[in-house]
């Protein structure tokens, strides 16, 4: 862009990887509203931390009530959510922590998008699968009752489309597995990735 000159600092983010003893890594969760998201990634912040890890958690209603609150719920809106999740994600791991995002992410271009921003070495993609039957069963938030009654538009799922990841990482059927089975399975995945060498 023109007249944009971004500086470059004196601390590189090996340096800050280096003193924080982890490799900066993106946890990006992805999956139907009520499918476990930021439950496991919760979960799972909890137990990087224990185990000594610098982590911080980005979660689609927090950002929605903050950075992104002018941002629509229409398909413009979503992309640009996600885009700006993906360069706030980029600032964090270049400070050196591990990011956990927790978002419906729903469209394939998008979470690309964001592993291409972030670099595809950093990356991290967990598809929480669990099938629509069980997510409108817990309707944790009762958004699927207010997108079956027309109240809620553009919501995935029911009237907007969720394109399930071709390739991720790791899959974690919450509806098959306990969430300490899940974070164990997830644990066993990440550990060797987030330890330096």
């Amino acid at each position: 862009m023109e007249h944009i000159y971004p500086i470059k600092t004196k601390v590189s983010k090996e340096q800050r990887e280096k003193m924080l003893q982890q490799k900066a890594t993106l946890i990006w969760f992805t999956g139907l509203s009520g499918s476990g998201k930021s439950t496991l990634a919760v979960q799972l912040e909890a137990q990087l931390h224990d185990l000594g890890f610098k982590t911080y958690l980005l979660d689609g209603d927090n950002i929605r009530a903050g950075l992104n609150k002018d941002l629509s719920f229409a398909e413009d809106g979503r992309i640009e959510n996600i885009r700006r999740i993906g360069e706030v994600s980029k600032l964090l791991l270049d400070a050196g922590v591990i990011v956990l995002s927790a978002f419906i992410s729903p469209f394939q271009a998008d979470r690309d998008q964001v592993k291409s921003i972030v670099g595809e070495e950093n990356y991290i993609e967990i598809f929480v699968d669990t099938p629509i039957e069980v997510c409108e069963q817990r309707d944790v938030k009762g958004l699927y009752k207010k997108a079956r009654a027309g109240e809620v538009k553009n919501f995935t799922g029911i009237d907007s489309p969720y394109e399930a990841p071709r390739n991720p990482d790791v899959i974690i059927p919450t509806h098959t597995l306990s969430i300490d089975e899940s974070i164990t399975l997830l644990l066993k995945y990440i550990t060797p990735r987030i330890t330096p060498s």
